[in-house]
């Protein structure tokens, strides 16, 4: 890190990225630089032909920001990075902290900053990491989807909801079958 004139630092942060849905990239677009904009997207400025893949699963992104950039202008520069032209509403940034051999995860406010806390957490990645993930349902901004990816939210949903009732299904058949062998042991026992 380094102590600016004006009382700043400005420093590198590693983001895991932790995604498991698709993100959109524009397909005929140039990569930008963090200072083409900082913050809003402007739909205007999201070029027609766009492409959606899924990011390795646990990839690593370094950026260099300052004391005073908050989560939501780092999560704005990591997906510029990537060329990803989803809305950063749609990403939250968390924390984990691996303590006593357990993984404490915290999501960070909007208006937090990460250079700051990696500051006070010191260079241990163990002590302290971050880590960008879809935002939680609850917390999402439905507005700022397009409606083929609300189509496919409902069809991943439908899935999932399957797959969980078969699960279950599944589960409690194969306790039925342990109790019915269990009576007709216990039957078939003398006295």
């Amino acid at each position: 890190m380094k102590l600016n004139d004006d009382g700043t630092f400005t420093g590198f942060i590693k983001v895991h990225l932790k995604l498991r849905r698709p993100v959109t990239v524009a397909s005929d677009s140039r990569p930008t630089s963090i200072y083409d904009g900082k913050g809003e997207v402007n739909p205007a400025d999201i070029p027609e032909e766009r492409t959606s893949f899924y990011l390795p699963l646990d990839a690593v992104k370094q950026i260099h920001v300052s004391s005073i950039n908050t989560v939501s202008e780092v999560i704005f520069w990591l997906l510029k990075k990537f060329m990803v032209v989803d809305n950063p509403k749609k990403f939250a940034l968390f924390t984990e902290a691996k303590k006593d051999g357990r993984v404490l995860i915290r999501k960070l406010p909007e208006a937090e900053y990460p250079l700051y806390l990696r500051l006070l957490a010191g260079p241990d990645t163990e002590a302290l990491s971050f880590v960008l993930k879809e935002n939680e349902m609850n917390d999402v901004e439905w507005d700022a989807f397009s409606l083929p990816e609300l189509q496919n939210f409902l069809i991943m949903m439908e899935k999932e909801e399957k797959d969980k009732i078969q699960q279950v299904e599944k589960k409690y058949a194969k306790f039925r079958q342990q109790m019915e062998q269990a009576l007709k042991e216990a039957r078939e026992k003398p006295g």
